[in-house]
């Protein structure tokens, strides 16, 4: 209890989150990889995303450290720079997989862009306990409607794709949807310090993230409700 001392009444919030934090870090550096290399082997290239290492165990220690650190004691300027720290990390972690090695599939780039959703999250948290721009709960947004939304639409996507016996590509509508999340996630984070109507940004943000979901829904709906085509 002594380590909490101080903190915000938003603890509950910040629990959940923090585990968030840990799950995408460790599926993401699961999977990501993974998948960039299934796609480089289909079209008969080389594997280039870097397979798990120490590196990527010290990014999980520290993304560990930055959840407690974030959850025990918020406003505090050590775990703003924890949090800057452990965020950059991720950015070199992310580096490694080569995104732009399978730039031509948004079913895998999209899982990359999610993941760069959640190191961004990781150092605007850190900045705005520093001051640096972006208030928390614009910050706790890149972690939500950013890492959360384009990470979950991904793996639905690709998921539902494959367990349907269907081709690993994401269609012009797949796309758009991933254009949606993404879109929204960046009018509800940065919006704000525009200096537009602050009601306006957040609703387009808000039909845009939603309409993600609800064009997901309308495509792969029918497709998971029917047998698969390989059956």
């Amino acid at each position: 209890m002594l380590a909490l001392s101080g903190a915000e009444t938003d603890l509950p919030e910040r629990m959940p989150l923090a585990l968030m934090m840990m799950l995408l870090a460790l599926i993401g550096g699961r999977i990501i990889p993974t998948f960039t290399n299934d796609h480089l082997v289909r079209q008969g290239l080389p594997e280039q995303a870097v397979s798990f290492s120490r590196f990527d165990g010290l990014s999980l220690v520290l993304t560990a450290i930055a959840a407690i650190a974030w959850t025990a004691q918020p406003q505090a300027m050590e775990t703003a720079w924890v949090l800057v720290t452990t965020g950059l990390i991720h950015a070199i972690r992310l580096s490694r997989w080569r995104a732009w090695t399978a730039w031509r599939e948004p079913l895998v780039l999209i899982l990359h862009l999610g993941y760069g959703w959640l190191a961004l999250s990781l150092v605007l948290l850190g900045g705005s306990i520093l001051g640096w721009g972006l208030q928390t709960a614009d910050a706790v947004h890149a972690l939500t409607t950013g890492a959360m939304g384009a990470m979950t639409l991904a793996v639905m996507t690709r998921a539902s794709l494959g367990h349907t016996g269907r081709p690993l590509h994401a269609g012009p509508m797949t796309v758009v949807i991933y254009v949606l999340v993404n879109l929204g996630a960046i009018l509800r984070v940065f919006g704000p310090i525009t200096g537009l109507p602050t009601n306006l940004m957040l609703g387009v943000a808000a039909t845009a993230w939603s309409g993600a979901y609800l064009l997901f829904a309308t495509l792969y709906g029918p497709l998971l409700t029917r047998p698969s085509i390989d059956e």
